[in-house]
């Protein structure tokens, strides 16, 4: 099992930056996939990005590449997501997500472990 928390969240105004940590306990973190999803508010959980076990292969959705960088380093057992130039359209919650296969990463039910969340603001 994997416990992920959030931080590092908050406002910023558009065209900056901020960086997502998501401290994830276990003793099995390293063999999973990790994916960062978000959410506004009525609509379902959307796919942002992900990286596999060993962190060789990212996936992004199109909206946030060029812009969003996930990393991770097993050793501390956390996953990272550097968004830069961000936009008011980024504003949202998100979540950090552990899954056991990096097949369908951009599907939240192929997600078994998730926090609690980081509410992202973006102000024009």
């Amino acid at each position: 099992q994997v416990f992920p928390v959030e931080s590092g969240g908050g406002l910023v105004q558009a065209g900056g930056s901020l960086r997502l940590s998501c401290a994830a306990s276990g003793v099995s973190f390293s063999l999973y996939t990790m994916g960062w999803f978000r959410q506004a508010p009525g609509k379902g959980r959307e796919f942002v990005a992900a990286i596999t076990w060993n962190g060789d292969s990212t996936y992004y959705t199109d909206s946030v590449k060029g812009r969003f960088t996930i990393s991770r380093d097993n050793t501390k057992k956390t996953v990272y997501l550097q968004m830069n130039n961000l936009k008011p359209e980024d504003t949202t919650l998100y979540y950090c997500a552990a899954g056991q296969s990096i097949l369908r990463y951009y599907n939240s039910d192929h997600y078994a472990y998730w926090g609690q969340g980081t509410q992202v603001t973006v102000s024009s």
